[in-house]
């Protein structure tokens, strides 16, 4: 029950983090698509600045997650062609609905009419991307057995011979 609480506490502080400060307003995020206004640009630098530091603080300091008491794996992962798709996706899909994931989510609590178009689009795609079997089953490489990432949960742990 712990970490559901702690993930909520997470939730809600990431949702007004973004109605305070402008994301979840389509104006804001129009001007800076029409680069008339800097000023998400530079809220996404400080988002950047804080977790860098908070990466590098938490590699140096701890080697096992807060809530769970499982090692913390870092692993790099160079760019493929789904990214380069993806992003590509993400970012037409951003301009067009003025929104994305997390600011839809917010949209959708202060009751803005639009939002419920937008969240059925991002429903839509997440639907078909699962119906086309688009998912990845294998970890990284350099990543142990048994060890799992943010998108990787690990691998269930082998039966022995003989064990059923």
């Amino acid at each position: 029950m712990r970490p559901r609480l702690a993930a909520a506490a997470v939730g809600i502080i990431f949702g007004v983090t973004l109605c305070w400060s402008g994301m979840s307003n389509p104006d804001v995020i129009r001007q800076a698509l029409l680069f008339e206004r800097a000023y998400l640009f530079l809220f996404f630098a400080s988002a950047v600045a804080v977790a860098t530091l908070g990466t590098a603080t938490i590699r140096r300091l701890r080697r096992r997650a807060v809530l769970a008491d499982a090692p913390l794996v870092f692993s790099r992962e160079r760019p493929t062609r789904r990214h380069i798709i993806g992003s590509l996706i993400f970012g037409v899909g951003w301009g067009v609905a003025d929104a994305c994931p997390g600011p839809i989510a917010t949209q959708v609590g202060q009751a803005m009419p639009w939002a419920a178009c937008t969240l059925a689009g991002l429903a839509l795609g997440i639907a078909l991307f699962l119906r086309a079997g688009r998912t990845e089953t294998e970890p990284p490489s350099d990543v142990p057995a048994g060890v799992g990432t943010a998108s990787h949960p690990p691998a269930p742990a082998p039966v022995p011979s003989g064990v059923r």
